[in-house]
């Protein structure tokens, strides 16, 4: 059985006009294996946020379910961990003790030395030392993401879900922070999945990379590979052969379904539910 898995997941939404509810996305099943960077792409509506809100336990699927190491994973839980786009920090409280909340709650066990020991690795490994005592308004977007990040890993959780982290953030600090994550992630080996709009990034950090038909009804059409080998970094992983491949796939989709809500494109499921597993290394599409 895979590390985490999303078990025939259905969701309803209630619709505003008082007609029948409206499904968002339909049977979605993923396995993810234990220590892998799995990302999601789909258009706005199709339900990546709030897939990922429910793997969460911050909204509930109307049919099917997350198993998470074997156990249903029903409800929030230290477990995992959510980066949010909007930075989701206290405001009162310093950078220290924003990560200090998290770590406390996850090891009441801990004395206060260790606990802030393992705060203060955290914050060098996100390269805040020096701002442990300011508060989120004396921050810049991208100094906030990386208190958010901090708090997330330093808690040690088996999954990090990642819900579009940078999208507020500018394009240079973006890189600059994304590559930040790359040495978190090969430090710990978490597992993650991450929902985001760019392309480009979902490459850049992926394992694989799981698209997403528009909803209503959407569903995970595609299984792509990120063909390209660790380690990897912004200026190196366009030189590789299969940057392009796979990088003009994924747009390829994403514009078929941006033009035509209802149909299946050529690199589409041929059985509407099973998602085609694409890899570069074979130049096929194998279906799984």
């Amino acid at each position: 059985m895979a590390f985490l898995q999303i078990d025939h997941m259905t969701k309803f939404f209630p619709s505003h006009s008082g007609g029948s509810p409206v499904c968002i996305f339909k049977d979605v099943t993923i396995k993810i294996e234990k220590g892998e960077f799995v990302t999601t792409i789909g258009h706005s509506g199709c339900g990546k946020s709030t897939l990922l809100n429910i793997i969460a336990g911050l909204e509930s699927a109307t049919e099917g379910g997350v198993i998470l190491n074997g156990r249903e994973a029903a409800g929030p839980g230290l477990d995992r961990m959510v980066v949010f786009q909007n930075f989701a920090l206290m405001p009162w409280m310093t950078v220290f003790d924003n990560i200090r909340l998290a770590v406390r709650a996850a090891y009441p066990d801990w004395d206060r030395e260790k606990i802030a020991a393992h705060v203060h690795k955290y914050i060098a490994l996100v390269g805040l030392k020096g701002a442990e005592t300011k508060r989120p308004t004396a921050l810049s977007g991208g100094m906030k993401q990386r208190v958010g990040l901090a708090r997330a890993f330093a808690i040690e959780p088996k999954v990090l879900l990642l819900d579009e982290p940078f999208a507020q953030i500018d394009a240079l600090t973006r890189g600059v922070i994304q590559e930040e994550l790359i040495q978190m992630w090969n430090a710990t080996r978490n597992t993650v999945f991450m929902v985001t709009h760019d392309v480009d990034e979902a490459i850049l950090l992926s394992d694989r990379i799981l698209l997403m038909t528009n909803g209503p009804g959407a569903r995970i059409a595609e299984n792509v590979i990120v063909t390209i080998p660790r380690p990897r970094a912004r200026v190196t992983v366009i030189e590789h052969p299969h940057y392009y491949k796979i990088r003009n796939h994924i747009i390829h989709f994403l514009v078929e379904h941006a033009k035509h809500d209802d149909v299946e494109v050529a690199s589409g499921a041929s059985d509407g539910k099973s998602p085609r597993v694409v890899d570069f290394e074979k130049e096929s599409l194998i279906l799984r």
